[in-house]
């Protein structure tokens, strides 16, 4: 069963959501897990890999998107269905991915947006109606 995180962001800023999912998104990587990055839709996919292109001068962050390479260690897509098993799931999706299973640890990443809030509070219900132990990180 995955680990369920939401990781809490204090600004009301979409951009600062994208940076924080790079910032994971690197950070999982580093560790050696597959990490796929889920968009709410296509252009939040392509602002996502722009973002990861020039998240960090000094480094590189292997990735693409899920029709061009599916098996690239950091995959960004939609609902698609991961290449890698047990990887880190980082969705900015307002909805749960239909491939939560697949997954070793999901994280939500939440702002204070008052339409995001209520969407991710819905999921965080959801995931525990589903037999989760969602819990919450402060960022």
């Amino acid at each position: 069963m995955p680990r369920i995180e939401f990781y809490v962001l204090s600004s009301a800023v979409p951009a600062d959501r994208l940076r924080a999912a790079c910032q994971l998104a690197a950070k999982a990587w580093r560790a050696g897990l597959p990490v796929f990055l889920r968009g709410s839709d296509a252009a939040q996919c392509v602002q996502l890999d722009d973002r990861l292109w020039r998240f960090k001068a000094e480094s590189f962050v292997p990735h693409n998107l899920y029709q061009d390479d599916a098996q690239a260690p950091v995959v960004i897509g939609l609902d698609d269905e991961p290449a890698s098993a047990q990887g880190v799931l980082i969705n900015l999706s307002s909805t749960l991915s239909p491939h939560i299973e697949h997954f070793s640890r999901v994280i939500e990443i939440v702002n204070q947006e008052p339409d995001l809030l209520t969407a991710c509070r819905e999921n965080f219900r959801s995931y525990r109606q589903r037999g989760y132990d969602p819990k919450r990180v402060e960022l």
